[in-house]
């Protein structure tokens, strides 16, 4: 699975260690930035930049992580066919998916530890779309769109 990785300034560390855990376990990482967290940068363009990758293909899913997460998420649900979900507990990592089949998954830096961080991933990345009852409310919200 081929997964990009943004963050701003506030989520700098955690997409640092993130990068290297995924990559360690076998999945295809692509970081989008910033470089590091000295300078304080703006959440939508990494946001854009990590979104993007997903809509055209480049990946199959995308992690961004910001102070609380909150921005990210409201940056990438303006995207078509984006599903962003800001998730706080391993549960809704693996809700998200099944239930919502969101592709992208916004993390705080602030305010959620690295080890429920790297839960909320796990979860997030070993969970399948259910489909089914769930396929007919996307639809409805892709008619928004």
């Amino acid at each position: 699975m081929r997964i990009v990785l943004g963050s701003d300034h506030a989520g700098w560390s955690q997409k640092d260690r993130l990068v290297s855990y995924l990559a360690l376990n076998g999945y295809e990482v692509v970081d989008v930035g910033p470089e590091n967290e000295t300078e304080s940068v703006d959440y939508p363009d990494y946001a854009l930049k990590a979104c993007d990758a997903v809509l055209t293909g480049q990946v199959d899913r995308a992690i961004l992580i910001c102070g609380t997460g909150i921005g990210m998420a409201i940056t990438a649900n303006k995207l078509p066919r984006i599903r962003a979900a800001n998730v706080t507990i391993p549960a809704f990592g693996a809700l998200c998916r099944e239930h919502n089949d969101a592709n992208v998954l916004t993390l705080s830096g602030r305010f959620i530890d690295y080890d429920t961080n790297v839960a909320i991933v796990d979860a997030y990345l070993s969970a399948e779309f259910e489909g089914e009852r769930h396929q007919k409310r996307l639809d409805k919200i892709a008619e928004l769109e």
